[in-house]
Protein backbone atom coordinates (compact mmCIF):
# COMPACT_ATOMS: atom_id res chain seq x y z
CA UNK A 1 0.00 0.00 0.00
CA UNK A 2 2.65 2.00 0.74
CA UNK A 3 4.28 1.46 -2.01
CA UNK A 4 1.80 2.77 -4.74
CA UNK A 5 1.50 5.71 -2.63
CA UNK A 6 5.18 6.75 -2.45
CA UNK A 7 6.64 5.17 -5.21
CA UNK A 8 5.68 7.16 -8.14
CA UNK A 9 6.78 10.21 -5.90
CA UNK A 10 9.91 9.45 -3.87
CA UNK A 11 12.49 7.26 -6.04
CA UNK A 12 13.59 5.12 -2.58
CA UNK A 13 10.70 3.42 -1.96
CA UNK A 14 11.67 1.73 -5.35
CA UNK A 15 14.80 0.25 -3.67
CA UNK A 16 13.86 -3.32 -2.28
CA UNK A 17 16.54 -3.15 0.11
CA UNK A 18 14.99 0.15 1.41
CA UNK A 19 11.45 -1.62 2.14
CA UNK A 20 12.78 -4.79 3.26
CA UNK A 21 14.44 -2.93 6.14
CA UNK A 22 11.11 -0.87 6.57
CA UNK A 23 8.48 -4.12 6.88
CA UNK A 24 11.26 -5.69 8.94
CA UNK A 25 10.93 -2.34 11.55
CA UNK A 26 7.32 -2.53 10.87
CA UNK A 27 6.24 -6.02 11.70
CA UNK A 28 8.98 -5.94 14.78
CA UNK A 29 7.10 -2.85 16.17
CA UNK A 30 3.23 -4.31 15.58
CA UNK A 31 4.21 -7.60 16.81
CA UNK A 32 5.78 -5.94 20.01
CA UNK A 33 2.84 -3.74 20.20
CA UNK A 34 0.39 -5.94 20.54
CA UNK A 35 1.84 -9.29 22.66
CA UNK A 36 1.53 -8.41 26.11
CA UNK A 37 -2.32 -7.77 25.05
CA UNK A 38 -2.55 -10.70 23.18
CA UNK A 39 -0.73 -12.90 26.00
CA UNK A 40 -3.40 -11.43 28.65
CA UNK A 41 -6.10 -12.48 26.32
CA UNK A 42 -5.21 -15.88 26.26
CA UNK A 43 -4.48 -16.17 30.00
CA UNK A 44 -8.34 -14.72 30.64
CA UNK A 45 -9.51 -17.03 28.18
CA UNK A 46 -7.72 -20.04 29.23
CA UNK A 47 -5.73 -20.04 32.77
CA UNK A 48 -4.28 -23.54 31.86
CA UNK A 49 -2.17 -22.69 28.96
CA UNK A 50 -0.66 -25.18 26.10
CA UNK A 51 -1.54 -28.62 27.21
CA UNK A 52 1.49 -30.73 27.84
CA UNK A 53 2.49 -34.07 27.24
CA UNK A 54 2.28 -36.24 29.74
CA UNK A 55 5.39 -38.56 28.34
CA UNK A 56 7.43 -35.70 27.83
CA UNK A 57 10.14 -34.31 30.04
CA UNK A 58 9.06 -34.22 33.59
CA UNK A 59 10.50 -30.67 33.58
CA UNK A 60 8.02 -29.38 31.34
CA UNK A 61 5.03 -30.36 33.52
CA UNK A 62 5.95 -27.90 35.93
CA UNK A 63 7.93 -25.13 34.12
CA UNK A 64 5.68 -24.32 31.30
CA UNK A 65 1.95 -25.52 32.50
CA UNK A 66 -0.26 -22.18 32.51
CA UNK A 67 1.87 -20.47 29.45
CA UNK A 68 -0.35 -19.86 26.67
CA UNK A 69 0.24 -21.09 23.35
CA UNK A 70 -1.57 -19.72 19.52
CA UNK A 71 1.36 -17.08 19.62
CA UNK A 72 1.92 -17.81 16.06
CA UNK A 73 -1.53 -15.76 15.57
CA UNK A 74 0.60 -12.31 16.21
CA UNK A 75 3.69 -13.64 14.34
CA UNK A 76 1.17 -13.76 11.09
CA UNK A 77 -0.65 -10.73 12.30
CA UNK A 78 2.88 -8.69 12.06
CA UNK A 79 4.12 -10.36 9.25
CA UNK A 80 1.01 -9.72 6.77
CA UNK A 81 0.14 -6.52 7.78
CA UNK A 82 3.64 -5.50 6.88
CA UNK A 83 4.15 -7.31 4.15
CA UNK A 84 1.00 -5.38 1.98
CA UNK A 85 2.10 -2.19 3.25
CA UNK A 86 6.00 -2.60 1.88
CA UNK A 87 5.58 -4.91 -0.57
CA UNK A 88 4.68 -4.59 -4.48
CA UNK A 89 1.63 -5.99 -4.39
CA UNK A 90 1.46 -6.59 -8.12
CA UNK A 91 3.41 -9.37 -7.62
CA UNK A 92 2.57 -12.78 -8.18
CA UNK A 93 4.84 -14.76 -5.68
CA UNK A 94 3.82 -12.35 -2.81
CA UNK A 95 0.21 -13.73 -3.05
CA UNK A 96 1.75 -17.27 -3.45
CA UNK A 97 3.53 -17.23 -0.51
CA UNK A 98 0.70 -15.37 1.74
CA UNK A 99 -1.40 -17.84 0.61
CA UNK A 100 0.85 -21.00 2.19
CA UNK A 101 1.43 -18.66 5.15
CA UNK A 102 -2.23 -17.89 5.85
CA UNK A 103 -3.69 -21.50 4.89
CA UNK A 104 -0.83 -23.16 7.15
CA UNK A 105 -1.78 -20.91 10.15
CA UNK A 106 -5.72 -21.21 9.76
CA UNK A 107 -4.75 -24.86 9.92
CA UNK A 108 -2.28 -24.82 13.09
CA UNK A 109 -4.81 -22.30 14.69
CA UNK A 110 -7.05 -25.45 14.37
CA UNK A 111 -4.61 -27.64 15.63
CA UNK A 112 -3.93 -25.65 18.90
CA UNK A 113 -7.49 -24.87 19.16
CA UNK A 114 -8.65 -28.64 19.43
CA UNK A 115 -5.75 -29.37 22.27
CA UNK A 116 -6.66 -26.54 24.15
CA UNK A 117 -10.33 -26.87 24.37
CA UNK A 118 -9.58 -30.43 24.97
CA UNK A 119 -6.88 -30.10 27.56
CA UNK A 120 -5.07 -32.55 25.52
CA UNK A 121 -1.88 -32.75 23.71
CA UNK A 122 -3.58 -34.29 21.05
CA UNK A 123 -4.64 -31.92 18.02
CA UNK A 124 -6.02 -32.26 14.57
CA UNK A 125 -5.71 -36.02 13.71
CA UNK A 126 -2.23 -36.61 11.69
CA UNK A 127 -3.43 -37.89 8.47
CA UNK A 128 -6.12 -35.31 8.23
CA UNK A 129 -3.42 -32.01 8.89
CA UNK A 130 -0.83 -33.90 6.12
CA UNK A 131 -3.97 -34.39 3.58
CA UNK A 132 -4.80 -30.31 3.85
CA UNK A 133 -1.21 -29.63 3.81
CA UNK A 134 -0.71 -31.82 0.68
CA UNK A 135 -3.96 -29.84 -0.61
CA UNK A 136 -2.19 -26.63 0.27
CA UNK A 137 1.27 -27.14 -1.34
CA UNK A 138 -0.84 -28.42 -4.78
CA UNK A 139 -2.21 -24.85 -4.93
CA UNK A 140 0.76 -23.29 -4.32
CA UNK A 141 2.64 -25.52 -6.69
CA UNK A 142 0.40 -25.04 -9.79
CA UNK A 143 0.34 -21.57 -8.86
CA UNK A 144 4.22 -21.08 -8.53
CA UNK A 145 4.30 -23.03 -12.27
CA UNK A 146 2.28 -20.79 -13.89
CA UNK A 147 4.44 -17.57 -13.18
CA UNK A 148 7.30 -19.71 -13.63
CA UNK A 149 9.65 -19.19 -17.01
CA UNK A 150 8.85 -22.35 -19.02
CA UNK A 151 12.50 -23.72 -18.64
CA UNK A 152 11.35 -24.00 -14.53
CA UNK A 153 8.09 -25.05 -14.73
CA UNK A 154 9.11 -28.36 -13.00
CA UNK A 155 12.55 -28.46 -12.82
CA UNK A 156 14.81 -28.46 -9.71
CA UNK A 157 18.36 -26.87 -9.83
CA UNK A 158 21.14 -28.29 -7.71
CA UNK A 159 23.79 -26.58 -5.31
CA UNK A 160 27.30 -26.29 -6.40
CA UNK A 161 26.61 -27.75 -9.83
CA UNK A 162 25.93 -24.65 -12.17
CA UNK A 163 24.38 -26.07 -15.37
CA UNK A 164 22.77 -29.16 -13.60
CA UNK A 165 19.11 -28.78 -14.14
CA UNK A 166 16.67 -31.69 -13.04
CA UNK A 167 13.82 -32.09 -15.32
CA UNK A 168 11.08 -33.98 -12.71
CA UNK A 169 8.20 -34.14 -15.10
CA UNK A 170 4.79 -35.02 -13.60
CA UNK A 171 6.35 -35.44 -10.35
CA UNK A 172 7.40 -31.81 -9.60
CA UNK A 173 4.05 -31.53 -8.12
CA UNK A 174 5.05 -34.29 -5.72
CA UNK A 175 8.01 -33.30 -4.81
CA UNK A 176 7.26 -29.18 -4.60
CA UNK A 177 4.81 -31.16 -2.14
CA UNK A 178 7.34 -32.66 0.42
CA UNK A 179 9.28 -29.78 0.41
CA UNK A 180 6.32 -27.69 1.71
CA UNK A 181 4.61 -30.08 4.02
CA UNK A 182 8.48 -31.03 4.90
CA UNK A 183 9.26 -28.34 5.36
CA UNK A 184 5.71 -27.49 7.55
CA UNK A 185 6.60 -30.37 9.75
CA UNK A 186 9.79 -29.98 10.53
CA UNK A 187 9.74 -26.57 12.03
CA UNK A 188 6.66 -28.01 13.96
CA UNK A 189 8.86 -30.27 15.50
CA UNK A 190 11.79 -28.37 16.18
CA UNK A 191 9.24 -25.67 18.15
CA UNK A 192 9.68 -28.19 22.12
CA UNK A 193 11.76 -25.71 23.96
CA UNK A 194 11.65 -21.72 24.73
CA UNK A 195 13.46 -19.62 21.69
CA UNK A 196 14.43 -22.75 20.00
CA UNK A 197 12.68 -22.72 16.57
CA UNK A 198 12.17 -19.07 16.19
CA UNK A 199 15.86 -18.13 15.69
CA UNK A 200 16.74 -20.69 12.88
CA UNK A 201 13.67 -19.82 11.50
CA UNK A 202 14.76 -15.85 11.26
CA UNK A 203 18.21 -17.31 10.29
CA UNK A 204 16.90 -19.26 7.18
CA UNK A 205 14.76 -16.29 6.52
CA UNK A 206 17.74 -14.33 6.51
CA UNK A 207 19.78 -16.76 4.15
CA UNK A 208 16.57 -16.88 1.66
CA UNK A 209 16.43 -12.93 1.69
CA UNK A 210 20.03 -12.81 0.08
CA UNK A 211 19.24 -16.12 -2.09
CA UNK A 212 16.02 -14.33 -3.44
CA UNK A 213 17.99 -10.76 -3.83
CA UNK A 214 20.52 -12.32 -6.06
CA UNK A 215 18.35 -14.92 -8.00
CA UNK A 216 16.03 -12.66 -8.56
CA UNK A 217 18.75 -9.47 -9.94
CA UNK A 218 19.97 -10.43 -13.36
CA UNK A 219 23.30 -9.13 -13.15
CA UNK A 220 24.58 -10.58 -9.67
CA UNK A 221 22.52 -13.71 -11.10
CA UNK A 222 24.61 -14.00 -13.85
CA UNK A 223 27.56 -13.06 -12.49
CA UNK A 224 26.99 -15.94 -9.55
CA UNK A 225 26.15 -18.20 -12.33
CA UNK A 226 23.10 -19.21 -10.58
CA UNK A 227 19.71 -19.47 -12.49
CA UNK A 228 17.93 -15.97 -12.49
CA UNK A 229 14.10 -16.15 -11.43
CA UNK A 230 12.16 -12.49 -12.22
CA UNK A 231 10.49 -11.08 -9.74
CA UNK A 232 11.61 -13.00 -7.16
CA UNK A 233 13.45 -10.21 -5.54
CA UNK A 234 10.35 -8.73 -4.22
CA UNK A 235 10.22 -11.71 -1.99
CA UNK A 236 13.18 -10.50 0.42
CA UNK A 237 10.23 -7.68 1.72
CA UNK A 238 8.43 -10.44 2.88
CA UNK A 239 11.36 -12.46 4.59
CA UNK A 240 12.10 -9.21 6.26
CA UNK A 241 8.68 -8.87 7.69
CA UNK A 242 9.29 -12.58 8.87
CA UNK A 243 13.10 -11.55 10.56
CA UNK A 244 10.86 -8.95 12.30
CA UNK A 245 8.52 -10.32 13.92
CA UNK A 246 10.48 -13.30 14.90
CA UNK A 247 12.64 -10.70 16.67
CA UNK A 248 9.64 -9.64 18.70
CA UNK A 249 8.39 -12.83 19.42
CA UNK A 250 11.78 -14.34 20.65
CA UNK A 251 11.70 -10.78 23.46
CA UNK A 252 8.46 -12.92 24.77
CA UNK A 253 9.49 -16.52 23.95
CA UNK A 254 13.06 -16.60 25.18
CA UNK A 255 13.03 -18.49 28.86
CA UNK A 256 11.40 -18.45 30.41
CA UNK A 257 9.09 -18.04 28.02
CA UNK A 258 5.60 -16.03 27.89
CA UNK A 259 3.58 -17.37 25.13
CA UNK A 260 4.40 -20.36 22.89
CA UNK A 261 3.67 -20.07 18.65
CA UNK A 262 2.22 -22.94 18.78
CA UNK A 263 0.85 -24.84 15.70
CA UNK A 264 -0.33 -21.80 14.62
CA UNK A 265 3.00 -20.27 14.31
CA UNK A 266 5.53 -23.39 13.46
CA UNK A 267 3.05 -24.98 10.23
CA UNK A 268 2.69 -21.79 8.60
CA UNK A 269 6.07 -20.16 8.58
CA UNK A 270 7.70 -23.63 8.34
CA UNK A 271 5.24 -23.77 4.74
CA UNK A 272 6.12 -20.26 3.91
CA UNK A 273 9.88 -20.63 3.82
CA UNK A 274 9.26 -24.07 1.80
CA UNK A 275 7.38 -21.99 -0.97
CA UNK A 276 9.58 -19.22 -1.18
CA UNK A 277 12.61 -22.11 -1.64
CA UNK A 278 10.05 -23.48 -4.62
CA UNK A 279 9.81 -20.03 -5.81
CA UNK A 280 13.66 -19.25 -5.97
CA UNK A 281 14.62 -22.75 -7.24
CA UNK A 282 16.54 -23.21 -4.07
CA UNK A 283 14.98 -26.45 -2.75
CA UNK A 284 17.75 -28.51 -2.10
CA UNK A 285 19.66 -25.45 -0.30
CA UNK A 286 16.42 -25.05 2.43
CA UNK A 287 17.63 -28.43 3.20
CA UNK A 288 20.84 -27.50 4.18
CA UNK A 289 20.28 -23.82 5.79
CA UNK A 290 17.84 -25.62 7.44
CA UNK A 291 19.85 -28.95 8.54
CA UNK A 292 18.68 -28.24 12.44
CA UNK A 293 15.12 -28.72 10.98
CA UNK A 294 15.91 -31.74 8.92
CA UNK A 295 17.75 -33.39 11.73
CA UNK A 296 14.71 -32.95 14.28
CA UNK A 297 12.43 -34.51 11.46
CA UNK A 298 14.57 -37.28 11.12
CA UNK A 299 15.21 -38.16 14.54
CA UNK A 300 11.64 -38.55 14.99
CA UNK A 301 10.63 -40.66 11.60
CA UNK A 302 14.04 -42.81 12.72
CA UNK A 303 12.82 -43.13 16.35
CA UNK A 304 9.11 -44.30 15.20
CA UNK A 305 10.59 -46.95 12.44
CA UNK A 306 13.60 -48.19 14.57
CA UNK A 307 11.25 -48.41 17.76
CA UNK A 308 8.59 -50.91 15.35
CA UNK A 309 11.13 -52.97 13.14
CA UNK A 310 13.74 -53.60 16.96
CA UNK A 311 9.85 -54.72 19.08
CA UNK A 312 10.12 -51.57 21.29
CA UNK A 313 13.65 -50.34 21.35
CA UNK A 314 14.54 -46.76 21.19
CA UNK A 315 17.02 -44.82 19.32
CA UNK A 316 17.12 -41.72 21.11
CA UNK A 317 15.84 -41.32 24.96
CA UNK A 318 13.28 -39.43 23.33
CA UNK A 319 12.53 -37.94 20.20
CA UNK A 320 12.67 -35.10 18.59
CA UNK A 321 16.45 -35.07 19.36
CA UNK A 322 16.55 -32.13 21.55
CA UNK A 323 14.77 -34.04 24.37
CA UNK A 324 16.94 -36.66 24.21
CA UNK A 325 19.99 -34.08 25.31
CA UNK A 326 17.35 -32.68 28.06
CA UNK A 327 17.04 -36.72 29.42
CA UNK A 328 21.16 -36.64 29.36
CA UNK A 329 21.03 -33.61 31.24
CA UNK A 330 21.47 -30.77 29.50
CA UNK A 331 19.53 -27.78 30.46
CA UNK A 332 17.71 -25.50 28.50
CA UNK A 333 19.32 -22.64 27.79
CA UNK A 334 22.45 -25.19 26.78
CA UNK A 335 20.23 -27.34 24.39
CA UNK A 336 18.54 -23.62 22.52
CA UNK A 337 21.94 -21.77 22.32
CA UNK A 338 24.21 -24.82 21.06
CA UNK A 339 21.43 -25.46 18.13
CA UNK A 340 21.12 -21.93 17.55
CA UNK A 341 24.94 -22.72 16.76
CA UNK A 342 24.32 -25.86 14.56
CA UNK A 343 21.45 -23.70 12.93
CA UNK A 344 24.31 -21.35 12.39
CA UNK A 345 26.88 -23.69 10.46
CA UNK A 346 24.26 -25.17 8.45
CA UNK A 347 23.36 -21.74 7.39
CA UNK A 348 26.72 -20.42 6.30
CA UNK A 349 27.24 -24.03 4.34
CA UNK A 350 24.41 -23.42 2.60
CA UNK A 351 24.75 -19.88 1.47
CA UNK A 352 28.59 -21.44 0.77
CA UNK A 353 26.61 -23.23 -2.49
CA UNK A 354 25.94 -19.61 -4.18
CA UNK A 355 29.85 -18.76 -4.89
CA UNK A 356 30.71 -22.59 -4.91
CA UNK A 357 29.98 -23.78 -8.42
Amino acid sequence: MIYYFFASHINIFHYITFRSVCALLTALLISFLITPYFINLLKGINPLGQPIRKDGPVSHIKKKKGVPTMGGVVILVSMILSTLLWANLSNPYIWIILFVLVSMGVLGFMDDYVKVSRSSSQGVPGKVKLGIQSLISIVACFAVQKYATPEYSNHITLPFFKNIILDFGVFYVVFVILVIVGASNAVNLTDGLDGLVIVPVMIVALCFSIICYLVGNYVFSTYLQVHYVAGVGEVVVLCSAMMGAGLSFLWFNVNPAKIFMGDTGSLSLGGSLGVIAVIAKHEIVLAIVGGLFVIEALSVILQVYYFKYTGGKRMFLMAPIHHHFEKKGWTESQIVVRFWIISLIFALIGMSTLKLR
